[in-house]
């Protein structure tokens, strides 16, 4: 490319641009024209869900491709906009936008994980001993924290030493009962992700 004289230069780039304005006016292979191509998404599984992200909840439709055969591992492919929801009607953001690289991505959890006191080492454990292991010390903590009376007399029936954090993405009705069943706990720490 060094060695190339301006003259070259010229020809180089004066036929590049003839052989493209060619395209540009129709004079292409018949044979890539014709070409068929299968639409990506024809043979995927359509499932809606909301954007993990901040606290907009935005919908989005992600695209799988598996049949659940025994052989066949489903795949999302394609995660785009919801067109029919109500808060993002198919528009998503650079964050939402990238989804399907948080979806592959290597580092991803996909199970709880559990380190002990004094370890140095996560181990992975089942959904059913991790809901079991926060209850109960969700329990331990209340029975022995639990506050109904002030020292004046005055009953509050309240739990200082647990707080709640909700999740961003999820709907009203959601939000109202979670709050519903935290306050029935006597939770008065309790807080929503879209203000962190």
């Amino acid at each position: 490319m060094a060695d190339m004289t301006r003259r070259q230069f010229l020809a180089v780039t004066g036929a590049s641009l003839a052989g493209s304005s060619l395209v540009l006016l129709g004079f292409s292979p018949a044979a890539a024209i014709a070409e068929v191509r299968e639409f990506k998404l024809a043979r995927a599984t359509e499932t809606r869900n909301t954007c993990p992200y901040c606290a907009v909840a935005c919908g989005i439709v992600m695209y799988g491709l598996g049949d659940a055969a025994k052989n066949a591992e489903a795949s999302i492919i394609h995660i785009e906009g919801d067109p029919d929801h109500p808060v993002n009607r198919g528009t998503l953001c650079p964050k939402g936008a990238g989804l399907l690289d948080f979806v592959h991505s290597p580092s991803r959890l996909q199970h709880p994980e559990y380190r002990a006191p004094g370890s140095d080492k996560w181990q992975p454990i089942s959904w059913d001993d991790a809901l079991g292991r926060v209850a109960k010390l969700m329990k331990q903590d209340r029975d022995a924290n639990f506050v109904t009376k002030t020292p004046e007399g005055l009953t509050v029936n309240r739990w200082l030493t647990t707080g709640m954090l909700a999740a961003s993405a999820s709907s009203n009705e959601v939000g109202y009962l979670t709050h519903k069943v935290i306050r029935s706990l006597g939770v008065l720490s309790f807080d929503n992700q879209a203000r962190v």
